[in-house]
């Protein structure tokens, strides 16, 4: 039976290998040596649909056709819904498996010229090495072409995760100071005293340690850009010396008398909303204003969740170099379980979990059992959605409300405002009433 399907398939054009041993055949499908695999349901060693399982489980690309003397409706269903490309009964009709062959040779070429198109796709949606074509990340584009061609301060604002630093990078690249110097300074990771140092220099023994003098980044980047990442974790003291080096173009290096005058374009970056920041105190207003001269936010990856395959795609052709692989996408449902994921690390998040997708899977495409365990198990319901309901006062309905968008929002106020459909003022001024309140309240 095995050698006179291999001559029918022979003559219909098809290059075939033939065994009777299931394991072989499964070795084959491991060996991604073959896209089809034609399998009879009753054999001594192996039933048809535990092959089937097992063919998809090595490769959830593969296509297999079963056969049966028994054909049945509820069969034919059955092997259907477990993965099966088709269920022919024999002896098998010679026209129905040339259709049924003909339909999946066109399904690959078909995927075969969608990854081309994806991949030129690609090349066309990469701005600055920032991949989008969601209409929020192209108003994101277009504020950039537009801002950088002008020497103002830019403050970005977006989640951790969301590609901030790629933004600054792209605004310095497509400035007129673009050849000049582009210095990075993380002001969450230093404490006061060492930020200091690293922004506007030292001199020989100013402090311990201090060895030798050293200029800081505003001097290693003049006539260049200098980006501040996190720059809402800076002290108010340390806020005060970034206010003078805008408005007075000048530095001093510490424990030097000395004033040095620099000219750089200031880009700074937060995943804190600074205006309320400035209500609670906590950030000065006059840096706020000079430095919001041009404010841009970066979308989190669930706003802008048909990016999601562009950036697989991206991430992919990265990995595929770096581990030396030849991955060609994932799965229709892995492609889901991202689709459905909140991603509350955004863009680097995705990234991570690609990467440790790519190290793991063996075959040409990732799979759900590639990608991460948080990724494959649904997220339990917090204690919150068990609570039995209880009728409340529509104020406290509000404050409950307001509370967990608050929360799903990172604490961006900015965003909150957004999804509660109100305005950044009016949801400030609830906060600060709110705050109020509850501080009267703790006094009584």
């Amino acid at each position: 039976m095995v050698e006179m399907l291999r001559e029918t398939l022979r003559t219909l054009g098809y290059d075939a290998v033939g065994t009777s041993d299931p394991l072989e055949a499964l070795d084959h499908v491991k060996s991604g040596r073959c896209r089809v695999v034609i399998s009879d349901i009753k054999m001594p060693s192996m039933d048809g649909r535990d092959l089937l399982d097992q063919a998809l489980k090595i490769d959830p690309n593969v296509n297999v056709i079963l056969m049966t003397g028994y054909y049945s409706l509820d069969s034919a269903v059955d092997a259907i819904r477990r993965g099966a490309s088709d269920y022919l009964s024999k002896p098998v009709d010679r026209g129905r498996l040339k259709k049924t062959l003909d339909e999946i040779g066109d399904l690959l070429s078909r995927r075969h010229r969608i990854r081309e198109l994806e991949g030129q796709l690609l090349q066309d949606l990469n701005f600055h090495g920032i991949i989008g074509k969601s209409p929020v990340m192209l108003e994101v584009f277009d504020l950039v072409r537009k801002v950088a061609k002008h020497y103002t301060n830019v403050l970005i604002s977006g989640q951790t995760g969301t590609g901030k630093e790629l933004v600054a990078q792209a605004l310095h690249q497509m400035s007129p100071v673009s050849q000049q110097r582009f210095a990075i300074c993380n002001c969450s990771a230093l404490v006061d005293t060492l930020l200091e140092s690293q922004l506007f220099g030292h001199v020989r023994g100013s402090f311990t340690g201090a060895t030798d003098t050293r200029p800081g980044l505003f001097e290693y980047a003049n006539g260049g850009t200098v980006f501040l990442d996190e720059v809402g974790e800076t002290s108010l003291a340390m806020q005060s010396k970034l206010l003078r080096v805008i408005q007075n173009r000048e530095i001093q290096r510490v424990g030097s008398p000395e004033v040095r005058h620099v000219d750089v374009r200031l880009i700074a970056a937060t995943n804190r909303d600074l205006r309320a920041e400035v209500l609670a105190g906590r950030f000065r207003e006059d840096l706020y204003y000079r430095l919001s001269t041009i404010q841009i936010r970066v979308p989190a990856l669930v706003e802008r969740l048909e990016d999601i395959s562009l950036l697989v795609q991206f991430f992919l052709k990265k990995y595929n170099r770096a581990y030396n692989k030849q991955i060609q996408g994932l799965t229709r449902r892995a492609q889901t379980v991202l689709l459905q994921h909140a991603w509350p690390g955004n863009v680097r998040e995705l990234e991570n979990v690609i990467s440790g997708a790519a190290i793991q899977t063996v075959g040409e495409f990732i799979d759900v059992n590639d990608l991460p365990e948080q990724l494959q198990t649904p997220v339990a319901r917090n204690e919150s959605q068990n609570e039995t309901w209880r009728p409340l006062p529509l104020d406290e309905v509000r404050r409950i409300h307001i509370h967990r968008v608050l929360e799903m929002s990172h604490g961006n106020r900015v965003r909150a405002a957004q999804l509660l459909g109100i305005g950044r003022t009016s949801l400030y001024r609830y906060l600060k009433r709110a705050n109020r309140s509850a501080k009267s309240n703790a006094a009584a």
